[in-house]
């Protein structure tokens, strides 16, 4: 790898933790709340560890979108992704604060964690 290799994988290690976190919680039908931050984690931890193999100066941000376009300059296969994440980095925000509807219905969830997991593979896959 390049970049920073030990820096990158183990903000893979904290996505991949994240993701399983997710997959685990839905599966045992927990609320869909708290299974929404997992998702939008593990997207934003891969994220950030691809942009950093790719010399990107990291950024305490947490919003997916300017992730996501970020590996758009690297790599235009990402723009598959945008309108879903857009979507998942809501959750982020929406479940912190009382007052916005954040009963995210099973459907929505299983759609997220596959949108979660393609992003990740595609990651992995990349940096083979």
């Amino acid at each position: 790898m390049k970049g920073n290799k030990k820096l990158v994988e183990e903000w893979f290690i904290k996505g991949d933790r994240d993701i399983e976190t997710a997959q685990f919680l839905f599966e045992h039908r927990r609320p869909t709340d708290i299974i929404a931050v997992f998702i939008q984690q593990s997207i934003e931890k891969y994220l950030k560890g691809y942009l950093i193999y790719h010399g990107w100066g990291l950024k305490k941000i947490h919003d997916l979108q300017e992730l996501l376009n970020e590996a758009i300059k690297i790599d235009k296969t990402f723009e598959k992704f945008l309108v879903n994440c857009i979507r998942i980095s809501k959750y982020y925000l929406d479940t912190r604060y009382p007052g916005t509807p954040t009963d995210y219905s099973e459907e929505e969830i299983k759609k997220s964690i596959d949108v979660a997991n393609e992003i990740i593979d595609k990651i992995k896959q990349d940096l083979k």
